[in-house]
């Protein structure tokens, strides 16, 4: 790994240091094999929380630690580069938590927020639905009020921590009037009538459970809704810019720890009576491979410092997860080819960091929805707002 590469504070330094630590202390040791067996690692959340990193970016009020989103994103690349599958549950996570802090009532956030933040209450994400992926706003789950409840039916596909979670934040049609015809509701695990598809078979990330959940008249309390009837859309899209933020800076760890690999192996093995790394070809792979992790990390710090200054960041936000997550694939790829027949063999890490790269160009928006998103923006306000930042 590079030097810390954090411009903020000394706590910062030393936070990132600890990550660092905890990564090549609890996490490192343990990814292979988890991932081999598929074993969700639920207590390594648990562990995350009392240390502190589930709420970096929330305030201190609400069990946070009112970090900026530069350096909670930097925590992100360093669980990432060991482990990619925990730095998605965290970045993941980070989104559940996201509409109870920014719409909740103090009372739903005193109630559940603390939990939340201190891992003990380990959250999804249900907004896709099997045939209403990219396009959210044509999802059919439904909850219908009763009385003082509302009672959901419908499943929800792609589901990070999918039968794995403690509570689950879903997206369900109250009305049909289309976008605006959608609520939010935390639901509890135990609810009766939620149920959990078996996992997912992934080709990569399997460490991580993904699975749909089905809702088959799930009863929810009317205090577990958030917001007003009807605000569901805007709950969800309003932390999917912060969670394609987080995606970027996995992917730019998952890169980071694929070239730390190469370089290595590099270093070690000969040919022809000198160092692979002494050869220029070889050496050109590998430079080529440290510009885009490079770039990529730059790309998406300047979208979390624009988030950290108030300023609209939505374009940012694409263009980071597109960057990264294109270059993680490519970074990933080549860092196999530099270990040739030994890169191709699950002995080494990085065919398994290969595999874990291509899904993070599919989730939170492929990257092919995300160039229209910029696209469009690029049509609306061609040049950008001229800002301090």
């Amino acid at each position: 790994m590079p030097a810390l590469r954090v411009l903020a504070t000394e706590e910062s330094v030393d936070l990132l240091r600890l990550v660092r630590q905890i990564a090549a202390d609890e996490l490192a040791p343990r990814a292979a094999e988890a991932e081999a067996d598929e074993a969700f690692p639920r207590d390594v959340f648990r562990l995350l929380g009392r240390s502190g990193l589930l709420g970096l970016p929330y305030p201190e009020e609400q069990g946070g630690a009112g970090l900026s989103y530069e350096v909670y994103l930097q925590v992100l690349e360093e669980i990432g580069a060991v482990w990619s599958s925990v730095g998605v549950g965290v970045s993941v996570h980070a989104l559940s938590c996201f509409g109870l802090a920014q719409f909740g009532t103090d009372a739903q956030r005193e109630q559940w927020l603390p939990d939340m933040l201190g891992g003990d209450l380990l959250g999804a994400y249900c907004l896709s639905e099997a045939h209403a992926g990219s396009d959210p706003a044509a999802m059919r789950t439904t909850a219908r009020r009763d009385g003082d409840e509302y009672v959901l039916d419908g499943a929800k596909a792609w589901t990070t921590h999918g039968g794995q979670a403690d509570f689950y934040k879903v997206m369900a049609r109250t009305s049909d009037e289309g976008a605006r015809g959608i609520s939010c509701f935390l639901v509890p695990a135990d609810a009766e009538g939620l149920s959990a598809d078996a996992p997912e078979r992934k080709m990569g990330l399997t460490g991580s459970a993904t699975a749909t959940m089905r809702f088959d008249g799930v009863r929810v309390p009317v205090e577990r809704r958030l917001g007003d009837e009807g605000a569901g859309l805007r709950i969800a899209l309003a932390g999917l810019d912060s969670g394609r933020l987080g995606i970027a800076a996995v992917a730019v760890g998952l890169a980071q720890g694929a070239l730390d690999k190469a370089v290595a192996y590099a270093q070690e093995r000969e040919t022809f009576g000198k160092r692979i790394i002494d050869h220029q070809g070889l050496a050109f792979v590998l430079a080529d491979m440290e510009a885009a992790v490079q770039s990529a990390r730059a790309t998406t710090l300047h979208a979390a410092r624009l988030r950290d200054a108030g300023l609209p960041f939505g374009r940012e936000a694409s263009i980071a997860k597109m960057v990264a997550t294109d270059q993680a694939m490519k970074v990933t790829t080549d860092a196999v080819q530099v270990l040739g027949g030994y890169g191709y063999t699950r002995d080494f890490p990085v065919e398994r960091y290969m595999r874990e790269a291509k899904v993070m160009q599919i989730f939170e928006g492929t990257n092919q929805i995300q160039r229209m998103v910029i696209g469009r923006s690029l049509d609306k306000d061609p040049g950008g707002e001229i800002t301090l930042a």
